[in-house]
């Protein structure tokens, strides 16, 4: 069971990496997706001692949230925006995906040198909790198109869920659920925040936005 958690965990990084060198905006909702649907899982092998009607339903609603519900709502804003791929990044993909193996070293040092209250379920799953975390904040400053940092959001915020299960042993159902509902939240409204941008400018990037001024009649 630990080796499949690993294998998961390891599918975790990779979708990191995927997101960190892909322009394609649709690719990148899909890897969020994929990673979504991969927490799921993780959260009943952590709890495999205690599987119980709760826990199954946790993660089933989950997955289905972080898999499904979350990157419909971002392709709906896709379309509305009618953008297809990230033009001009901030940092190119080629130095994103090696700021991002940085960031993995990073993680893992950090992490061997983390207190922590209990044991975590695996060796690996602090640091690539710690290394989602990074890259979805990496996705957020450096990358223009809106939904792109949303999807940067959405990476973050399983960078904190994956951290609550491995360190918050004793009310995972609390943690999670709270994490879940605040992601809920922050994409809902980013949404609707891209479908009013993308009408009133005809664009969603951000650069630009950060440009405009007010007027003085």
């Amino acid at each position: 069971m630990h080796s499949l958690m690993d294998t998961l965990l390891v599918v975790v990084v990779l979708t990191n990496l995927w997101l960190l060198g892909s322009g394609r905006i649709g690719a990148s909702i899909n890897a969020a997706a994929a990673q979504g649907v991969v927490l799921g899982v993780l959260a009943v092998l952590i709890e495999e001692g205690r599987l119980g009607v709760p826990l199954v339903a946790f993660a089933v609603l989950s997955g289905v949230m972080k898999g499904v519900v979350f990157p419909w709502l971002l392709r709906r804003a896709q379309r509305v925006a009618g953008v297809n791929r990230e033009i001009e990044p901030l940092v190119g993909y080629t130095v994103s995906v090696l700021a991002g193996v940085a960031a993995l070293g990073i993680a893992m040092r950090l992490s061997a040198r983390l207190p922590l209250p209990a044991p975590a379920p695996s060796a690996l799953m602090v640091p690539v909790a710690l290394f989602t975390l990074f890259s979805g904040l990496f996705l957020i400053v450096s990358r223009k198109k809106a939904i792109t940092q949303v999807t940067g959001y959405l990476v973050m915020e399983n960078g904190i869920y994956t951290l609550g299960m491995a360190i918050a042993r004793e009310e995972p159902f609390l943690v999670q659920l709270g994490v879940l509902l605040d992601l809920f939240v922050g994409v809902f409204v980013m949404g609707i925040a891209i479908f009013h941008i993308s009408r009133e400018f005809d664009h969603i990037d951000t650069d630009q936005l950060s440009a405009l001024k007010d007027t003085q009649s």
